[in-house]
């Protein structure tokens, strides 16, 4: 499969293995389910998948507190499972991304253990303590609701530990070279066992200072910070040519480019600006938060590729916006109880629920992910309108099975649903017996049906990734557009954000007669050097001519 840069125009399918298939019925699912639906993902046209987090853990925070690296938690499988999916995955041309949290561990780990136990162990300097608290480095808790800052005592250790996350996910001291080894070595393990690649969650607080005298990888024998990601992409191209890491850096705007290294750290990176702007957008009926996402995203060409998404596992984060639309965000998408807001940066709502469960304008969102440069990330169950479970607690709202019909437990699993890892969503306009995957299947107007055609158009239009791309003013305002022009050709994207029908201008210098409709709905008049569109509400169509 060596295609070194497959990734810059990818679709990368994301799911949880807890909550995607159960093949042996006992309320998770597992990696012989997942292999069990390869065919779904190969028919969606997917290029890769990234599985979140399989390692052992407590499961405090879905898997994000690892306690073993190397191992798969025995209620999904075991390592031969992984490797087998990946083999059949690799089979229908598909890669498999892992998640890595090396920014943390479970307080569970084997390396915690002995660091509280030992503070000669080596293991002790894996983690960051304090004995003066007083004294020590503090700032705001990534978790502002649950925990009151970054310092947490072990009577153990009879010292206070570091950690950014929850006070059960110490972080880890990066600045130790022993500690960056560790994490060498885990990426080449997994590499061995089938991995293609990684998103290496929390990117940006790895660089944070951290401990008590707020220490950064500035302090270290690496020239830069950034010479973390560079090495560890050195490790993964020296195993695997073509594999990929994928940052989580949720950093501000202006420092994003920082991540690739010059083209030598991340290969990708997940565009958080582009997501707040783009959902909100949609969901508001007006496309100038397109405009000013453009404006604020640093230039990265010839250095990385964006990976631009809707909606991920966690809560809608909208803090990339203007604080003006951050408020009205805030109230705007807000449920009635005022359960979904969480963090005081975002919305624990799937796509179908920031919409009211339109169809259409899922669809549009999605056509307008699918149009623009870099690589695509899709959450399962955003393809067939899932909603949210807000009565789970936390983010666990966004985390329900995988709706695969209307038989119980929506097809995820045949167990007693007390004995699922998550309830399926059962209730409202959004339970399985309403919202699935084989009652979408076959219907060619499904929300599924044009997302798909979505995917595999995109796999026709290599202008979109490797075209130069520019934005096409159009009146009326509500509806947005932009071109790619490759070797000649033009492939024009237009999309209406408002809920009447609107008739939109725009040049367009190809030839009349060669004019075609790549996807989309709507009517079109191609003539002198400009085109004449007819979009109804929330309606979309990309046209491709050859220039004249």
């Amino acid at each position: 499969m060596s295609e070194p840069d497959w990734y810059e125009d990818a679709t990368i399918y994301s799911f949880d293995v807890k909550t995607f298939d159960d093949s042996d019925g006992d309320g998770w699912g597992d990696f012989q389910g997942a292999i069990d639906r390869l065919g779904y993902l190969d028919e969606f046209g997917v290029d890769a998948v990234w599985i979140r987090p399989f390692y052992p853990s407590p499961l405090r925070d879905n898997g994000y507190d690892v306690a073993d690296y190397y191992g798969v938690d025995e209620r999904l499988g075991t390592l031969a499972d992984f490797r087998e999916f990946a083999e059949r995955a690799h089979d229908r041309g598909i890669r498999v991304l892992t998640d890595l949290v090396f920014n943390h561990t479970s307080v569970d780990h084997e390396w915690f253990r002995r660091a509280r136990e030992d503070p000669e162990s080596k293991y002790h300097d894996y983690y960051l303590w304090t004995s003066h608290l007083e004294d020590a480095h503090h700032r705001g808790n990534i978790f502002p609701e649950y925990e009151d800052g970054v310092w947490s005592y072990d009577e153990v250790a009879e010292k206070h530990y570091f950690h950014q996350f929850y006070s059960h996910q110490p972080d880890l001291n990066v600045a130790n070279p022993a500690v960056r080894e560790e994490l060498y070595d885990v990426l080449r393990f997994w590499l061995d066992q089938g991995a293609d690649g990684f998103r290496i969650d929390a990117a940006h607080p790895m660089l944070m200072p951290k401990g008590h005298n707020a220490t950064t990888l500035e302090d270290t024998e690496l020239e830069e910070p950034i010479d973390l990601f560079t090495r560890m992409r050195e490790v993964v191209e020296s195993e695997q040519s073509d594999a990929v890491l994928l940052a989580e850096a949720d950093d501000e705007p202006e420092n994003l480019d920082y991540y690739f290294g010059d083209g030598e750290a991340f290969h990708l990176q997940f565009n958080f600006v582009m997501n707040a702007h783009l959902t909100y957008a949609v969901g508001v009926r007006d496309a100038w938060p397109l405009y000013r996402a453009h404006e604020i995203l640093p230039d990265i060409g010839g250095v990385g590729t964006w990976v631009n998404f809707l909606r991920n596992h966690d809560e809608w984060n909208l803090l990339k916006l203007p604080e003006e639309a951050f408020e009205h965000a805030r109230e705007y998408f807000g449920d009635d109880a005022g359960d979904s807001w969480i963090f005081e940066r975002g919305h624990r709502l799937r796509l179908a629920d920031l919409y009211d469960g339109d169809p259409d304008r899922i669809a549009l969102a999605h056509a307008l992910l699918f149009s623009l440069p870099g690589s695509v990330a899709l959450q399962s169950g955003d393809e067939i309108g899932m909603g949210a479970d807000l009565s789970l607690p936390e983010r666990e709202a966004v985390r329900t099975p995988m709706q695969w019909d209307d038989s119980a437990n929506g097809g995820f699993s045949t167990a007693d649903p007390d004995d699922c890892y998550n309830p399926v969503v059962d209730e409202g306009e959004y339970a399985y017996d309403r919202v699935n995957v084989a009652d979408q299947r076959e219907n060619p107007d499904s929300l599924l049906s044009r997302i798909r055609d979505l995917s595999r158009v995109r796999d026709r239009c290599p202008e979109i990734a490797r075209g130069d791309f520019r934005i096409v003013d159009a009146e009326p305002k509500g509806v947005w557009a932009h071109r790619f022009d490759r070797d000649g050709e033009v492939l024009l994207c237009a999309h209406n954000f408002a809920a009447e029908s609107r008739e939109a201008v725009f040049g367009f210098d190809v030839d009349s007669d060669a004019a075609e409709r790549v996807v989309g709905g709507g009517d079109y008049r191609v003539a002198d050097g400009g085109v004449t569109l007819d979009l109804g509400a929330h309606e979309y169509v990309w046209l491709r001519g050859e220039k004249q």
